[in-house]
């Protein structure tokens, strides 16, 4: 055996020197690396081996396969591929039938500790950020409070979580772990237990993961990584100081034959060149990837003025590479980021993926801030203008640039951390985003950092139920506090009255938002915020939340459609530049704090004249019009509006319904779509709503003398509450059945019309100040929307 192993290599030494050829090397769970891998019958056992066969066998024109059978493959250690592996494929023999993992079997004898609660010891070495998996189902961290899959946040909160009370019960507090939500909600923090003082309060070490940075919000925390948490069926804790493993497994989990895995790793395949030698012409396809390690208590940096603090680093980790592709895998049960793009990378194509169940991030591209030209970290932070880089665009290459993320499904990510999103952009130039369908996230389903460099192109994608676990965001956002920005606006303001052309030193192309299709209920559709300049959006349908437009310059907004909502323009300045025409409405101008109504608001279909002519008592839209835009089939989500639409004489183009989020068959057959939205008309039109539901509370106006008289109103006028669906958002036990809603904030609230406009333009808080009539007197109380 040995001697027809030595003549094979042989052979194949001499061949490859010989001819151009490829070269296959087949790895098995039960391979031998002793085998030279290269037919079906005899491979090789690990992933590293078949590298190492690779590299030692090509020549300079070979290409490479190493294809992976059937089964579990384990990795000891991140697989790292440099430059001399290339061109090369790693594939599945059968798509998602290879399976590479970054951890560890546990095996031996369960033992009874107490209750239903089971213990093992082990000489496995375990991570204090490692998950669990028994029988390929991830299990819970012993955690306060319990799990429960219908909380809004983190799975389950309490206002009580570091009380003293609390604490002193636990034997040993250090190492637990504390997750909180930003006070504003804008994404949150993680913290590790270091001690606990003579009054009972924690010493908390981390909360280094926002660039935001505030207190801890008072409601929404809970803990992990607690023994004396341990109490509910899945929960798991893991003691370093007796290598002892306890697990109160759930009822249909048999510890005596159940695998029990472990992850142990942060990055499962690192794609590595240099700057002097990319990594070029690797394809990975196929393969489905599990089991890394949480990441919130590594390094972060800051990703310049945005809000985000981020871990560079992913399950697969691109850095100086180029010509690289990967497509068709399953990237699932991840503790961190799924996929970083991280600083010099060319021509990155990553496509048809499913990612799902992921602790952070989905799709990264990031590049360094070395090639920022007078870079600043903080929200308050800048370099005097005298002091500026005033040369436009990148000093260096140290960027991703003509990279593609397209027809990928992601959803259920940022389990663990909530300023994340299922694409990714920062300091990366002309990045493509198309077909994607993302859903299920805790923040952006699109995020773009800053305006460094722009050129970005999101079209055709399917981004719905977004902010779900946040707030003042959208489904897809953007910051741009890039060179010309200030904190203190009037200096902003000034410094590109005087220097025009700023905006675009940093945003030196257009990014183009076009053909897409975005639901946020919890903020704006799309919304550009701070300083987000030279962008045109174009041809998109918007479901929920309306389009927004912050300070910034030289965006163009035209042809969208925006149902049940309209146009945010917030804090604008004199020359803005900015351009708002024919698009279509459903409610007036949503305008905060303008200096100023940019270059063009025209040619857009209101719904109703009011909506109207309160634009126009600020000079804009002399020749828009309003009416009933005559969607030919909106129950079913087809927005395409008729010949006879006013929309149609005003210049608005109908564009494609069907070609939105991921086409790949296998995906597009199991890709969620969203709730398409009954339509809002206005007040007194013969489609006006008289009866709806809402959070769970049916809901009709109050129309008679006799329904007034019953609740004692002034006026025949509010929204009479009929019931309240048990366990729904208007359940929670503030409002009541036979409540009539008056007031929504700072708006009257006549009719369901005017409820469900409130809403919408104040989503973005996830909670609502009502006032109601109860009992013939009119009280305040307060509901969350989410």
């Amino acid at each position: 055996m040995i001697t027809n192993c030595f003549f094979s290599v042989l052979f194949c030494l001499f061949f490859c020197s010989t001819f151009a050829s490829e070269i296959v090397i087949y790895v098995a769970p039960n391979g031998n690396d002793a085998s030279t891998g290269l037919d079906a019958e005899n491979p090789k056992k690990t992933i590293e081996s078949a590298f190492g066969q690779i590299v030692s066998l090509r020549a300079d024109d070979d290409t490479s396969r190493i294809v992976l059978m059937p089964g579990t493959h384990y990795l000891q250690d991140p697989l790292v591929i440099t430059p001399d592996a290339g061109p090369l494929v790693l594939e599945s023999s059968e798509a998602g039938s290879a399976v590479v993992k970054g951890s560890r079997i546990i095996e031996g004898s369960w033992r009874k500790f107490k209750g239903n609660i089971m213990k093992l010891k082990t000489n496995v070495s375990v991570s204090p950020y490692a998950q669990l998996y028994a029988n390929g189902e991830e299990q819970i961290l012993a955690r306060y409070p319990n799990y429960d899959s219908t909380a809004s946040h983190y799975k389950g909160y309490a206002a009580d979580v570091l009380d003293p009370e609390r604490v002193k019960r636990w034997k040993r507090p250090e190492g637990a772990i504390v997750h909180a939500m930003h006070s504003g909600e804008w994404g949150g923090f993680h913290y590790e237990i270091e001690g606990v003082d003579k009054k009972g309060k924690v010493k908390l070490a981390g909360g280094h993961q926002n660039n935001r940075p505030s207190q801890m919000h008072k409601e929404y925390r809970m803990v992990e990584n607690v023994f004396e948490e341990l109490d509910a069926p899945g929960e798991w804790y893991f003691d370093h100081s007796s290598s002892t493993l306890y697990f109160y497994p759930p009822e249909h989990i048999e510890l005596s034959n159940a695998k029990i895995e472990i992850s142990s790793l942060n990055h499962l395949v690192e794609l590595r060149g240099t700057k002097q030698t990319p990594i070029s012409g690797i394809t990975i396809r196929g393969v489905l990837f599990e089991h890394t390690n949480r990441t919130f208590m590594e390094d972060y940096e800051p990703l310049l003025r945005s809000d985000w603090m981020i871990y560079r680093g992913g399950a697969i980790y691109l850095e100086n590479a180029k010509n690289c592709t990967l497509s068709d895998c399953e990237l699932t049960n991840l503790g961190g980021n799924a996929i970083f793009v991280s600083g010099y990378n060319r021509n990155i194509e990553i496509k048809g993926n499913h990612m799902y169940n992921c602790g952070a991030s989905a799709i990264s591209f990031v590049g360094l801030s070395s090639a920022v030209r007078s870079p600043s970290f903080t929200y308050k932070a800048y370099v005097d203008f005298e002091d500026l880089d005033v040369e436009p665009g990148p000093k260096n290459r140290d960027y991703p640039s003509k990279c593609t993320a397209d027809n990928n499904l992601i959803h259920d990510i940022g389990k663990v951390e909530k300023q994340t999103a299922g694409v990714q952009i920062s300091m990366a130039m002309d990045i493509t985003v198309s077909h994607n369908s993302i859903y299920d996230v805790p923040r952006a389903g699109i995020n773009v950092s800053e305006g460094t460099w722009g050129g970005h192109i999101i079209e055709f994608n399917d981004v719905f139920s977004t902010v779900l676990e946040s707030s003042d965001h959208g489904a897809f956002n953007s910051w741009g506090r890039d060179r010309f920005w200030h904190p203190n606006r009037k200096t902003m303001d000034e410094i590109v009255d005087r220097n025009p052309e700023m905006p675009y030193w940093d945003a030196i192309h257009t990014t183009i938002i076009r053909n897409n299709r975005m639901r946020c209920d919890h903020g704006w559709d799309i919304d550009l915020d701070d300083g987000s300049s030279n962008y045109h959006i174009y041809n998109n349908l918007c479901l929920n939340g309306g389009i927004k437009l912050r300070e910034g310059f030289y965006r163009t907004v035209e042809n969208n459609i925006m149902v049940n909502n309209g146009f945010h323009p917030h804090v604008w300045f004199k020359k803005s530049g900015d351009v708002f025409r024919r698009n279509i409405v459903m409610t007036d101008h949503k305008d905060i704090r303008l200096l100023g109504w940019g270059k063009e608001v025209d040619h857009n279909l209101f719904p109703n004249q009011s909506a109207l002519e309160k634009a126009r008592q600020n000079s804009t839209d002399r020749h828009s019009t309003f009416g009933d835009p005559l969607f030919i089939d909106p129950e079913h989500g087809n927005f395409t509006v008729s010949e006879a639409s006013p929309a149609i004489a005003l210049g608005f183009v109908n564009f494609t319904m069907d070609r939105f989020g991921v086409q790949v068959p296998e995906l597009k057959k199991i890709a969620k779509s969203p709730d398409i939205p009954a339509l809002v008309f206005p007040s007194g039109s013969a489609k006006e709503l008289k009866t709806t539901e809402w959070l769970g509370a049916q809901l009709k106006n109050i129309e008679s003398i006799e329904e007034r008289s019953a609740a004692g109103l002034n006026e025949t006028s509010g929204v009479l509450i009929l019931d309240i669906e048990p366990g729904s958002l208007a359940g929670a036990g503030v409002l009541q059945r036979g409540d009539v809603i008056v007031k929504c904030e700072d708006d009257k609230i006549k009719n369901i019309t005017d409820l469900l406009n409130s809403h919408q333009g104040n989503n973005w808080m996830g909670k609502l100040k009502l006032g109601i009539v109860r009992n013939q007197q009119e009280i305040s109380v307060t509901i969350k929307t989410r």
